[in-house]
């Protein structure tokens, strides 16, 4: 009916005695991420096949094999999910969503992630959506008695975990003025009278309630961002979480302007409730390159945290409001156009606890959180392709023979 080049299927989950429905998500262009769920049946056509195997050749398969194919395939057709419980799968990986989360960024699996890094990027050249260093380099605009740094805490019913939170930002240590929003997203469980006691006894500490009902995280952020007293940079705090000492407000603002950069992306440590370390550890994103981090950017599910950015370029591209993803589309937009600082030892505890968003996501959420950043990565595919060909078209303007055969 299609003439795909691959065709998969929604499955059963069988654990035990018990089979579950286990719908899968739509392939898109931007599904580029290497941990695409396909199930473990699917049919490919064998002539589209033998052609993306011969696309392959010279690519490093010991762990990508089926990576690279799949991308070959999906450049020259289609690959289409029948939307039926069409077989069934024993489950042997029965972990929990929140600790399949970081195994992207397992040292143990670093060669893989190369190998998957340089497949994605043989994936970009070949479809016009790579970005060539150098990034450009952001011109500050001069001071204008903005406060240099707003920290931004979104929160919704975390009376548990924001008062630790609000306290590590307070305890900052900084030759710059700084302050804190804290954007309270209508609250219920005693979160805002936790945070009206604080403004009340700092007056770094701005305690914003939206107007609106209908604002997720990102929205949130706008609300801070867009506000007259946020800062030249504004750098983000989760409310389950905490800044690891005094200095990490002081060493993200010194990045941006050692590196020039729009954005800076730190490191943090994976904590328990009591901030004792818990596997993985430290989670650093050493993936990321100068030269390639953009690309790669589109294979992996997250860039890392803290987040920090230039106020002045965040105002103009805005936020996603949504709740999941809104970083990860802002930090691709940056991306595209701006060089990212990174900083690789940790600055940022991360707290896990059964109360974090994503600790234990059942497959309907899994699955719209995926088809969500799929949706985002297909997006920036299409405005890079955009940009490149752009670019094309302006050096063939300039070029001399071109003039010299125009006159």
């Amino acid at each position: 009916m299609t003439q795909a080049g691959c065709v998969y299927s929604d499955y059963y989950e069988i654990r035990g005695e018990v089979r579950t429905p286990h719908p899968v998500t739509d392939y898109q262009q931007g599904s580029i991420r290497d941990d695409f769920n396909f199930g473990s049946l699917l049919l490919l056509d064998s002539a589209v096949t033998r052609e993306a195997v011969r696309d392959c050749r010279g690519a490093s398969c010991v762990f990508a094999g089926w990576y690279s194919l799949r991308l070959a395939i999906a450049r020259r057709s289609r690959i289409v999910r029948v939307g039926e419980f069409l077989y069934g799968k024993i489950e042997d990986d029965v972990r929990r969503s929140g600790e399949k989360l970081f195994d992207y960024v397992d040292p143990r699996n670093r060669q893989v992630q190369v190998e998957m890094e340089d497949a994605a990027t043989r994936h970009l050249k070949k479809v016009g959506a790579y970005l060539a260093p150098p990034f450009s380099p952001v011109r500050f605009g001069p001071r204008t008695g903005m406060v240099e740094a707003s920290v931004i805490i979104p929160v919704r019913n975390r009376a548990k975990t924001v008062a630790d939170a609000i306290e590590s930002v307070l305890r900052q240590a900084t030759d710059f003025p700084f302050n804190l929003f804290v954007v309270d997203n209508h609250s219920t469980d005693g979160t805002t009278d936790i945070v009206r006691g604080f403004a009340a006894r700092d007056t770094r500490v701005i305690h914003l309630i939206p107007s609106r009902r209908d604002l997720g995280i990102g929205g949130c952020w706008n609300e801070a961002v867009f506000h007259a007293s946020c800062g030249r940079f504004a750098v983000q705090l989760d409310s389950d979480d905490m800044y690891r000492d005094e200095s990490t407000l002081q060493r993200v603002i010194e990045t941006f302007y050692r590196e020039k950069c729009a954005m800076v992306i730190g490191s943090y440590q994976m904590t328990n409730f009591q901030l004792q370390e818990i596997p993985p550890g430290v989670i650093d994103h050493r993936e990321w390159s100068d030269e390639n981090g953009p690309n790669n950017a589109l294979r992996i599910n997250g860039l890392g945290a803290p987040r920090a950015f230039y106020t002045p370029v965040l105002r103009r591209i805005r936020i996603p409001n949504v709740s999941y993803g809104e970083d990860y589309a802002v930090g691709l937009a940056i991306s595209r156009d701006y060089r990212i600082g990174r900083i690789y030892e940790p600055i940022y505890l991360c707290r896990r606890w059964e109360g974090n968003t994503d600790a234990d996501l059942d497959i309907p959420r899994q699955n719209a959180h995926n088809q969500y950043k799929d949706s985002l990565r297909t997006l920036e595919l299409l405005a890079r392709q955009r940009k490149n060909a752009e670019t094309k078209k302006k050096v063939r303007r300039r070029s001399p023979a071109r003039r010299r055969k125009s006159r």
